[in-house]
């Protein structure tokens, strides 16, 4: 088991990012989803149990057309769809990833705590327990100068060159992190647990290097979009989310039909 701990600084206040993350994931939604294949949401409503309450989301990603032929005509049943369960009792969020062929040998979960008005200098911001904490690697992530792959790059989502007219933020400079205002910062825990023997730690050391390079695409688009999402409402958000629900389903559906005639 690896276990890191990220921590994305946010030129936002902690209010803010609710909204943007919620519009930054259905966009990403969006792009991801074509030709039969991408996201699906299952279900999308209010929970409440003992120990929390708010959004719970379950989303099948379809990964077929992402991963080459070969792996597409060799892998079983089930191994190229992933199982996403959200609870968002914002500021605390918790996503558990898991494959219908590893079944129990395959759990990718990530703990999230957001916190205003902090630069990623909270040691234990999570809570962890002392046993994590002495495994727990601490990696920090800085949208505008971090390096990010060529093929992942583009002009208008890059946040050394973004400017907000509506709140005048941007661009982020050299040292932005010490100095932006407003600050709050994304402290997301990640474990991964990939029993495969003779493989297991390089899977594992792989799936967290994609998971920092996700981090660091979708925050560099969060804060790109900042006029986008600037000034919306909750309620806003949930209409826009059940609207990309219906477009993506009848994108599938319309691409699977297309297929098999």
């Amino acid at each position: 088991m690896i276990i890191k701990e990220y921590r994305v600084i946010n030129n936002c206040t902690r209010d803010e990012y609710q909204v943007a993350q919620l519009y930054a994931v259905v966009e990403a939604s969006k792009e991801e989803t074509g030709a039969g294949e991408g996201v699906e949401v299952i279900k999308n409503e209010p929970y409440e149990n003992a120990e929390s309450k708010g959004q719970y989301t379950y989303k099948i990603y379809h990964l077929s057309s992402k991963v080459p032929p070969i792996i597409r005509a060799l892998a079983p049943s089930g191994a190229l769809e992933l199982y996403e369960e959200a609870w968002n009792a914002y500021p605390h969020c918790k996503t558990v990833l898991t494959n219908g062929y590893m079944k129990d040998n395959f759990k990718l979960v990530t703990e999230t705590m957001h916190v205003d008005n902090s630069r990623g200098e909270i040691d234990n911001a999570l809570n962890i327990p002392q046993n994590l904490l002495e495994k727990r690697e601490v990696v920090i992530i800085d949208i505008a100068n971090d390096p990010i792959e060529s093929k992942d790059y583009k002009k208008d989502q890059d946040p050394t060159l973004y400017h907000s007219e509506k709140t005048g933020r941007g661009p982020l400079k050299d040292d932005w992190i010490n100095t932006a205002v407003p600050n709050m910062t994304c402290y997301k825990l990640v474990t991964v647990e990939f029993k495969w023997f003779g493989i297991q730690n390089k899977i594992e050391s792989f799936i967290q290097n994609v998971m920092r390079s996700l981090f660091t695409k979708f925050h560099r688009q969060l804060f790109c979009w900042t006029d986008k999402w600037y000034g919306m409402t909750m309620d806003d958000i949930r209409a826009l989310e059940d609207k990309t629900k219906y477009d993506l389903d009848e994108s599938r559906a319309e691409a699977s039909l297309a297929k098999e005639t």
